[in-house]
């Protein structure tokens, strides 16, 4: 069976003010052609942690990801793409989830796609790469990476691959200054810290 998983990780050392989401989505299909990579139809099933509660479940949203152009090497075999493109996290509004984009961001730079045979003779491909962007209340995320594994079992990938099951997991964080403003990543300052500090 071909798997997927994703890894967004969205980071700052020294933060404050930490909150960790997890997210699982399922179904879709990931395209590969010189174009790029497109992960599309993938239905976003739980997310945990989102404002530090619990878990939520349910026909929650999408999570739907493009590449820039393929610069070097081949889809077969690994090989680099270009930045830009998309990375988008959206939700249906369900109970304890505001609607509509959770994130909006894409590649800000080189997005590396690897192979790995593994001992039993199967393939994984890992497709990893910075992504910046912005989180639903507006604060502006940087320095975040994303990492999706797909297993193409003995086969080559082939430009098209169905997804069984994806994780995306967020670390947003806020840090405080010395003068006691917020910001994320050095962005959206002007707020206070503590009990002020925004919801992520």
């Amino acid at each position: 069976m071909k798997r997927i998983a994703l890894l967004a990780l969205l980071a700052l050392p020294l933060a404050a003010f930490a909150n960790q989401v997890d997210t699982t989505n399922s179904g879709g299909t990931l395209v590969g052609t010189t174009a790029g990579m497109t992960l599309s139809g993938s239905q976003l099933m739980a997310i945990n942690g989102f404002h530090g509660g619990g878990l939520i479940t349910g026909n929650l949203g999408s999570l739907t990801l493009s590449t820039g152009t393929l610069s070097g090497g081949s889809l077969q075999m690994g090989g680099t793409f270009n930045g830009g493109g998309t990375f988008v996290i959206t939700s249906t509004g369900a109970p304890g989830l505001p609607s509509g984009t959770l994130f909006n961001g894409s590649f800000s730079g080189a997005v590396t796609w690897t192979l790995v045979t593994l001992a039993n003779g199967t393939h994984n491909y890992t497709l990893s790469g910075a992504v910046s962007g912005t989180w639903y209340n507006g604060l502006v995320l940087n320095g975040a990476t994303t990492q999706l594994t797909i297993n193409t079992g003995r086969g080559f990938f082939n430009g098209s691959t169905s997804i069984s099951s994806g994780d995306t997991n967020i670390v947003t964080s806020v840090q405080c200054s010395g003068t006691g403003n917020v910001g994320l990543v050095g962005n959206r300052s002007g707020r206070n810290c503590g009990r002020h500090a925004p919801q992520v």
